[in-house]
This record gives structure tokens, C-alpha cells and sequence, in this order.
């Protein structure tokens, strides 16, 4: 890291996202089966659609919010907003006011995340981002090692208790942003005055929201984002569904003529631990060797090794052959995690940071609205029909960085 020091903000953050993280990994993959089980996999592949249009609304707002108000204070709305959605989740005995509840803990996550973001690219200097940027992914996967396999057991018969401590870490979080935490928004911004009716602050950001959205080289870099995405977000949208319907129980090992047995669901749990402690291991590593390749070609790799490597997940059901295909599809998502937030820092103007970090977050909230269709139409197409649409995502996601990259090149050119 040379000599970067880092900031308390950015330890606070480290720290208290990497324990959240841990728990989050303990209910977010199982909550399709849950909803589907609940209410039939047709239902729910339309419900899971729903909650990232209020994540892409709360996202805009949230890093509106950042450029206006600071980072720090919407970080600390979005901190507390999860925390009482989780309270709700954990208080109810409806799967309706759970489903409002999970919407609710997405809102205040896509208003956190564009200030948290933002924050980041105040702290750094560019030549550190990317480093930065694995260093968190790595804290943030920490989780992701054992939340799926603890997960397969604590969702399923505590989930109260599970969601109880979500709660309470969440308020913990909440009271060290409160006091540790320092504001990190541009000087030049802190003399802007908050002015004027709600109405008025709405049309402002809207005004200013409406000049990034017709910059077409960054239109473009989301277009391609949300293609992209569409295949690793099936990790936790079809693949459950996938593993649980169709991987029969098989033996892990065996030994001297005992085995150890996995149920689908718990193969899947594995499968996902497995994917987490692969980004532990190796988001800093992947980082390092991929610091000198162009964004353009780390973006090309990532969307065909996570596209190639979903689509050969439907071709046999040996556990050990899943565990192989896992390792594929998931440094298919590793590679672009670190270079796709250096290139939006790097690329957005520091008086619009915010709201750059909020626009960006769209490929991810309307990824998530796309992803379920393939859980939507797994009622009426063979597994291996959807794994050849998420293929073909993952191909149109390719074309589409290679124009991004020569549009940016030649609007260099321009202003150069």
C-alpha cells in the first residue's frame, strides 16, 4: 500500500461492515428459497424483482443526499434505517410484512452505500483505490466463508435470532459512525448553503442527476454493468433454486466406509462458502496481478468468466465438479469488484462524487430487478435453456465494454 495511511473513518468502516457482512451471508442467499417455499417460485421470482426499484430510488437519493448533506449524516440514516427493518423482519409472523421489511433493509443499504463509497474516494488518493477498494471486498467476504454454511442451519430454524443480532450489530454500527466517524465531503461543498423547499432541493438534484445520465460514455459503462451483473447475482437468485431442485445428495468424502452426506441445500451453503472464502483468499493477490492490465480487458474477462462459468454450472451435478465451476465464475466476479469502483472514482468530478456513486449503484439495483426473470421462467424453460440466457447476457455485457472503452478514447481525444 506505499505509504498510505489509513484514515479512523476507513477503519470504522472495515471493521463494522466486515462483522454486518458475516451475518448478511447468513440469510441473503437462502431468502429466495424462503420466499419461494413460502409463496411458490413463480410468486417469488416477481417479488425479488420489486426491491431494486426502491434500492435505484433510495441509491439516486442517497447520493444526492451525500453531495448535499455530507457523507457522514446518510450513512447514519441508512444505518438506522436497517437496523429497524431488521427489528420489524425479526417481530413478524407474516411472510408479507417480512417481504416490506426485506425491501425496507434494501432501501437503507442503497442509501448508505453511495456516502460509504463516496467517503472512500474523498480519503484515497487515486493511485491507492484499487488497493483500498479489495481491502474492503476482502473484509466484506470474510462473512461470506462461513455466513452460507451457518446460514443452511441458523436461517432455517433461528431465524429470529439471526435477524435479532443483524438488529443489534446494526445499532452498535450505528453508534461508532455517530462518534468515531468524521465528515469527508470537499471543502468547496461545505460552503454550499442547504436552501430552499424540499420541493426546490428535489428538482435541483433531479436537474443534476439528468446532466449525468446524458453523458453516453457513462451510460454506456452502465448498460454494460447491468448485463454483466445479471450472471453473478444468479449465485444467489437460480443457482439455490438450481442446486436444491436438481443436485441430488451425495457424498462430500469417504472414509472407511462412512461418508459425509450433503443435502442440495446444504451442497449450495458450501458452494456459496466456498465462493466467499475464494474472495478472502485471493481478492488482494487477483488485485495485485491484475493492476497493470487495461480497465477494458479486466471488465471483458470478468463478464466471461462469470457468463461461461454460470452456464457450465447445468452441465453436471457431481459436487466436486460444482466446487471446480465455483472457482470460475467466481474470480470472474472477483477481478471487476476492485477496478470497477476505482474506474467510476476516478472518472466522476469531485462536486458530483456523490451522485456519480449513486448513478453507478443503478447497474447493480437494476441487475438485481433483472436477475429473478430467470427464476420467473424456470417454470417453464429446461435449467440448461436458462443457464444459455445468463450466457448470453454475459456476451452482450462484452460488446458493450468494448464500445464503452472506444467512446471513452475518442471523447478523450475531444477534450483533449
Amino acid at each position: 500500500m506505499g505509504n498510505f495511511i489509513w484514515d479512523t473513518n476507513l477503519k470504522v468502516r472495515l471493521m463494522g461492515e466486515g462483522l454486518f457482512n458475516l451475518l448478511f451471508w447468513m440469510y441473503f442467499p437462502f431468502i429466495t428459497v424462503y420466499f419461494g417455499e413460502a409463496l411458490g417460485y413463480h410468486t417469488a421470482g416477481l417479488l425479488m424483482a420489486v426491491p431494486p426499484v426502491f434500492s435505484m430510488l433510495g441509491s439516486l437519493l442517497g447520493g444526492a443526499m451525500a453531495d448535499r448533506m455530507g457523507r457522514r449524516p446518510v450513512m447514519l440514516i441508512g444505518t438506522v434505517l436497517q437496523t429497524a427493518m431488521f427489528a420489524c423482519f425479526a417481530l413478524s409472523s407474516s411472510y408479507w410484512i417480512d417481504y416490506f421489511s426485506f425491501i425496507g433493509i434494501g432501501i437503507g443499504g442503497a442509501i448508505y452505500r453511495p456516502a460509504s463509497s463516496a467517503m472512500v474516494a474523498d480519503l484515497v488518493p487515486a493511485q491507492h483505490l484499487r488497493r483500498v477498494f479489495a481491502t474492503f471486498s476482502t473484509s466484506n467476504n470474510v462473512g461470506a466463508v462461513l455466513g452460507p454454511v451457518l446460514g443452511a442451519i441458523f436461517f432455517f430454524h433461528y431465524r429470529q435470532e439471526l435477524l435479532w443480532t443483524c438488529t443489534v450489530v446494526l445499532l452498535l454500527y450505528f453508534i461508532a459512525i455517530n462518534r468515531l466517524v468524521h465528515e469527508t465531503r470537499p471543502f468547496s461543498l461545505n460552503k454550499e448553503r442547504i436552501s430552499g423547499s424540499v420541493l426546490h432541493v428535489l428538482k435541483e438534484q433531479w436537474r443534476g442527476y439528468g446532466i449525468i445520465f446524458r453523458d453516453k460514455v457513462f451510460m454506456v459503462y452502465i448498460a454494460a454493468g447491468i448485463f454483466a451483473l445479471i450472471p453473478i447475482m444468479q449465485l444467489d437468485m437460480y443457482l439455490p433454486v438450481y442446486v436444491m431442485e436438481h443436485v441430488p445428495s451425495q457424498a462430500l468424502f469417504s472414509w472407511k466406509g462412512d461418508s459425509f452426506m450433503l443435502s442440495g441445500k446444504e451442497i449450495f451453503g458450501w458452494m456459496v462458502g466456498f465462493n466467499g472464502l475464494l474472495f478472502v483468499v485471493f481478492i488482494l493477490p487477483v488485485t495485485k496481478w491484475f493492476q497493470h492490465w487495461k480497465e477494458r480487458n479486466v471488465f471483458i474477462l470478468s463478464s466471461l468468466l462469470a457468463g461461461a462459468g454460470t452456464f457450465f454450472v447445468g452441465v453436471n451435478s457431481n459436487i466436486w465438479y460444482l466446487f471446480l465451476i465455483t472457482i470460475i465464475f467466481t474470480f470472474g466476479e472477483m477481478v471487476r469488484s476492485p477496478v470497477t469502483q476505482s474506474f467510476i472514482s476516478r472518472y466522476a468530478p469531485g462536486h458530483a462524487r456523490g451522485q456519480y456513486m449513486a448513478a453507478d449503484s443503478m447497474q447493480n439495483t437494476i441487475g438485481k430487478f433483472l436477475a429473478p426473470i430467470t427464476v420467473f421462467l424456470s417454470s417453464w424453460l429446461h435449467p440448461m435453456g436458462i443457464f444459455s440466457l445468463i450466457l448470453g447476457f454475459s456476451l452482450i455485457s462484452i460488446m458493450l465494454y468494448i464500445r464503452l472503452f472506444r467512446m471513452n478514447v475518442e471523447q478523450q481525444g475531444i477534450s483533449a
